[in-house]
């Protein structure tokens, strides 16, 4: 091959060679990094390859040209995300966008066959990329997936995508990609039309340079036909109309009108679809420089900077090395748990001492392998084979083979106590034990161990299949080694770990128990359970905390805010209508009533039955809060707590408090984060705040020291 342009420092991301066939093969390999970043520096090395491209194409030396990566199993991530960052100001944001644009056009424009070699991820800028080729081709490795996945990061597609993808796919599945920003599977984007081909790995190199020969000799490629509805919706203005309607409202019922680039994405589709090229790529650019300026789009970087972070933590160390996993307790966060780890390959000793436990937990994995065959996210065999994995047992048969131990038996210390020393005896000495508990002393526990060096906590959340963080709770004796081995173990399951110290509530039920407690106190205040849900909602809290108590369990909270109060102190005094509530029959979602109806396992709505029951602590008529009101109670006592959890050494940093929140409870990201939301707010606002309602309200919304001494000096949490 022969080299055209020596690479120079920054651009040896970059590498453009000319076989003898006359086919050019632009390599993407950033040199010390795991992915490739259209960067600046990348983009203008881009540019003037493409420069040399076009002066081989007019001399004949150059015949086609095919796009890949030198590094396995990523293609191009997209843009580089700190530049995103520091762009402050929308015309340059536009101008950028622009230069992209350019650059990719004059790929575009080439006048030789040109394909993308997709192996791997190929993300925002990447796909766009692939977009401006005239054929794409993927491999069929599991790790491929295609997307354009700007609208999480406040933005939306500014190098050209917006323009050709409906051109290529049309209107309806160009806004299913773009809005929701989700990347799809080689072989969706086969049948959707986003590739021409899916070919083994090992054989994309050899297909698609027989595919570059076959164009230069100008072989036919079949281009796949949309259904037929969906042409004719595509083609009539009216059809058109209809399908950006249903986008809107969809958008509108998932992200409560927080975030705008998914709305402004589909205005801009509205907009450029069958407009000429040069003012539709114009107007692409126009908003995303709108977009880019704004402080949602900051916090989404910021929040993507801190999931980053996240997958580099933990002790460096190497982890032992996990293949079975044994489980004890057979309830829905232990049946939960088995189906996560069957279904990322590990082999599970599930027990109870109920055989009607196991055959709950057994059904309930099933459930979960079904859906996830529903989805498309498994063939039916290979689910077969997951369950399959699940070994119940109502003994300690086959624990002398498991690596790791998840204890997930009911929340008493002396129950977990005795099943962690009688597992212990049979487990091999290297296993790790855990405790799934989400508010028992890991401390408490170790003193039942011989080894209590091998024992940490391994904090899952409900639903287990969907909610991301696992609290990894360190108590002193914990060691390196089993701390690294259950951060590898999380990450092998999809989740992210967070180091937390041993301490009552760990971090995320620390912080949320005065949010669900100040709830208990609005009510006690007059306050319906639907204002106060709608104005958590409102601020972007995926549900309000009066339902989230109903999800949690009425009797399950009930207890945790009882050892949150016996170890914490007055400020987590539960509130009278929550301490009423244990005198009721009331257990939240699972027992078909809390304070809100249940039928059929489905939501209904609020039961004003319940105020009846409460009379002795909430008064006979509702009034009206202010809903800024009522968010500022709930949302201030979290900051408030999360400032103590800070000072007592529960996480290190605000960036963990902040991750924790958002993976943990869902809190709002576009915001940034709890703290970064505090930060915005300023801390000399709510010190005044929380000192305002200290007078009002009593010693639980007492500023905590730290949070004082910040605000005080005219720093943040981030400073």
């Amino acid at each position: 091959m022969a080299t055209i342009h020596e690479k120079t420092t920054e651009a040896a991301a970059l590498a453009l060679e000319v076989d003898g066939d006359g086919i050019a093969w632009l390599t993407f390999d950033r040199r010390g990094s795991r992915v490739n970043l259209l960067t600046t520096p990348v983009m203008s090395r881009l540019d003037a390859l493409l420069g040399a491209v076009e002066e081989g194409a007019r001399a004949g030396r150059i015949r086609a040209l095919i796009v890949q990566s030198g590094k396995p199993g990523t293609f191009i991530a997209g843009a580089d995300v700190e530049e995103i960052g520091r762009v402050r100001d929308a015309a340059e944001g536009t101008a950028k966008s622009r230069q992209g644009q350019r650059i990719f056009r004059r790929l575009e424009l080439l006048t030789i066959p040109t394909m993308a070699a997709i192996d791997g991820v190929c993300l925002g800028g990447g796909t766009e990329l692939a977009l401006a080729c005239r054929n794409r081709l993927a491999s069929d490795r599991a790790d491929t997936r295609i997307g354009l996945p700007e609208v999480r990061l406040g933005i939306l597609p500014g190098f050209g995508g917006t323009v050709r993808l409906p051109r290529l796919l049309g209107l309806r599945a160009a806004l299913e990609l773009i809005v929701s920003g989700k990347p799809i599977s080689a072989r969706r984007a086969l049948r959707i039309g986003l590739v021409d081909e899916v070919v083994p790995t090992t054989m994309l190199r050899d297909r698609v340079k027989h595919f570059a020969r076959e164009r230069i000799e100008k072989r036919h490629v079949t281009r796949r036909k949309r259904p037929a509805l969906t042409r004719l919706l595509e083609r009539t203005p009216p059809g058109r109309r209809l399908l950006l309607q249903l986008a809107r409202r969809q958008v509108r019922k998932e992200t409560g009108g927080n975030y705008p680039a998914p709305l402004a994405a589909i205005d801009t589709l509205s907009r450029t679809v069958g407009r000429p090229l040069d003012p539709a790529f114009e107007l692409e650019a126009r908003t995303l420089g709108e977009l880019i300026a704004t402080d949602v789009c900051k916090n989404l970087v910021h929040v993507f900077r801190l999931t980053e972070s996240a997958k580099k933590a933990g002790p460096l160390l190497e982890p032992r090395s996990v293949d079975v996993v044994g489980v004890l307790g057979a309830g829905v966060m232990g049946g939960g748990i088995a189906q996560l780890l069957a279904y990322h390959g590990l082999g599970v000793r599930l027990k109870d001492v109920q055989a009607r436990a196991i055959g709950q937990a057994l059904h309930h994995a099933r459930e979960l392998f079904d859906a996830a065959v529903r989805r498309g996210r498994l063939e039916r065999r290979a689910a077969e084979e997951a369950f399959g994995r699940i070994a119940p047992t109502l003994d300690y048969s086959g624990f002398a083979r498991v690596d790791v131990v998840i204890e997930a038996v009911v929340e008493r210390m002396e129950v977990k106590q005795q099943v962690l020393h009688e597992v212990e005896a049979r487990v091999a000495s290297g296993g790790v034990l855990t405790s799934n508990t989400s508010s028992l002393s890991i401390q408490e526990m170790q003193k039942a161990l011989e080894r209590p060096a091998d024992f940490c906590g391994m904090h899952f959340f409900n639903p287990v299949e969907r909610m991301p963080l696992v609290e990894v709770v360190r108590a002193p004796d914990t060691s390196d080694g089993a701390v690294a081995t259950i951060f590898a173990l999380a990450r092998r399951l999809g989740k992210t770990p967070l180091e937390v110290k041993d301490g009552p509530g760990f971090l995320v039920n620390r912080l949320l128990g005065p949010y669900l407690n100040e709830a208990g106190w609005l009510l006690a205040d007059g306050a319906s359970i639907e204002a106060i849900d709608r104005a958590l909602t409102a601020f972007g809290m995926p549900m309000g905390p009066l339902r989230l108590l109903d999800e949690i369990g009425l009797d399950v909270a009930a207890h945790a805010a009882g050892v949150m109060h016996e170890a914490l102190g007055e400020r987590f005094r539960p509130a009278l209508p929550l301490l009423a509530l244990r005198r009721t029959a009331r257990l939240g979602r699972k027992g078909g009533r809390g304070f809100y109806r249940y039928e059929g396992g489905k939501s209904k709505e609020a039961d004003a039955a319940i105020y009846a029951e409460l009379r002795d602590s909430v008064p006979a008529s509702r009034r009206e809060l202010p809903r800024a009101l009522i968010q500022e109670r709930t949302v201030l006592a979290m900051v408030n707590e999360a400032a103590r959890a800070l000072e007592d050494g529960i996480v290190g940093r605000a960036a963990d408090v902040d991750l924790a929140m958002i993976l943990g409870t869902g809190f709002p990201p576009f915001r940034g984060g709890l703290l970064r939301y505090a930060d915005a707010l300023g801390l000399p606002a709510i010190l005044g705040k929380l000192g305002a309602f200290e007078r009002e309200r009593g010693p639980r919304f007492q500023p905590a020291p730290l949070l004082r001494e910040r605000a005080v000096a005219g720093r943040g949490f981030y400073d």
